[in-house]
């Protein structure tokens, strides 16, 4: 059973649980989001998302605290309105060049991206295969690499791959199976699976966030809807997740909010604030 305290730090997914179906944040929700860090209650976003998509998003509703992207890959602190990266953990050059013959080897056919921090390789068999909601790039605007490895422009932070023929949730389960070593595999719900560095999750920068602000798993909650949220649903002291979260998820939360297109994240922010007994100090 976990302890729980007093919430003063609400980790949220973006695509499925914060954004409403088109991909927007509502006014409530930015309302809601101010109203918890004017009460003394941090607002972390956690996405699989990259940097600029992330500060796309947050420039759309003025958000300005600090966000987790690449499934946790990398942290950036939006603070002075600019995604400035205060944390990478990247996965090694060999690694990528091991992972994605290994991947290769058990779906032939599969195509690779390699994404960094700042920038997004992909093989041109993959961008193909994208529509600007992907990756929240225009395909023709990709960079593009005869083998989708950019490891030697800059490292890498997450591998994502697809397959012309085959589900990403069939491919996950695929590469789960065989199991690969150096990476940890997960799956947002979207047309790729996604491999970071062993040990890199929304949980692992989560966690390291907390501790250098003081605050333990039992004051924080969690809000998350697809399978790469579950990590971090299981370190905090509160797993949420919106009523259309997948299965999995439904299966593990403490509590099921409402839908994502209902603002779910705004009225439990809301909630949370109105019940807040005081802001908390910062370190």
């Amino acid at each position: 059973m976990k302890s729980v305290g007093d919430v003063v730090v609400v980790a949220t997914d973006l695509d499925g649980t914060l954004l409403r179906s088109d991909r927007t944040v509502s006014a409530r929700t930015a309302d809601a989001m101010a109203g918890a860090e004017a009460a003394g209650i941090r607002v972390v976003w956690a996405s699989a998302r990259a940097r600029h998509s992330i500060d796309e998003l947050a420039a759309s509703c003025g958000f300005r605290g600090t966000a987790i992207g690449a499934n946790g890959a990398v942290v950036l602190d939006l603070s002075s309105g600019t995604p400035n990266i205060v944390g990478t953990r990247s996965v090694p050059a060999e690694t990528v060049v091991s992972v994605t013959s290994l991947v290769r080897s058990l779906m032939p056919g599969v195509a690779f991206a390699t994404v960094g921090a700042t920038r997004f390789v992909a093989e041109a068999g993959y961008a193909e295969l994208c529509v600007f909601a992907d990756h929240h790039r225009h395909p023709y605007e990709m960079e593009l690499s005869e083998h989708g490895l950019a490891v030697e422009v800059e490292p890498t932070v997450k591998i994502v791959a697809r397959h012309r023929d085959t589900t990403s949730e069939a491919l996950y389960e695929l590469v789960a199976a065989a199991g690969v070593d150096g990476v940890e595999l997960t799956h947002s719900g979207a047309p790729y699976i996604e491999m970071s560095a062993s040990g890199v999750s929304k949980a692992s920068a989560l966690q390291e966030l907390c501790e250098q602000w003081g605050v333990g798993p039992s004051s924080v909650a969690a809000i998350g809807d697809a399978r790469n949220d579950l990590p971090m649903l299981a370190w905090a002291g509160t797993a949420l997740c919106p009523s259309n979260a997948a299965a999995p998820v439904l299966a593990v939360a403490d509590r099921v909010l409402g839908s994502n297109d209902d603002d779910a994240v705004a009225r439990y922010l809301e909630e949370l604030t109105s019940n807040f007994r005081g802001p908390v100090q910062r370190r």
